[in-house]
């Protein structure tokens, strides 16, 4: 019964911090500094998870040669403008070739 309420507790906690979002006064949203800050805040959360996923296994940091040169192929990809199903394949197929040599 303690894990449902945590879960309960938990679910409750994440709908007030959405809703604190609609509370904002608009005028602190317009501010320069704030809307450079919202305008970078999604690439550097993105860039995080990548990070944390191609470099951290468990608790540790794995320099895995797999992933690592998968991530290499995919930026490759994305630099030569690729669609991102492409992106994801080039990627994909090279960690899949690096793992099975």
């Amino acid at each position: 019964m303690n894990l449902w309420l945590l879960v309960i507790a938990t679910s409750v906690g994440c709908y007030l911090l959405k809703l604190a979002g609609y509370l904002v006064p608009a005028r602190y949203l317009q501010a320069p500094r704030i809307r450079q800050i919202v305008e970078v805040l999604p690439v550097a959360l993105l860039s995080a998870l990548v990070v944390v996923e191609l470099l951290a296994h468990g608790r540790h940091i794995d320099l895995d040669g797999a992933r690592l040169a998968g991530f290499g192929a995919g930026a490759i990809a994305v630099w030569r403008r690729a669609p991102f199903l492409v992106v994801v394949l080039v990627a994909g197929a090279t960690a899949a070739l690096i793992r099975l040599v």
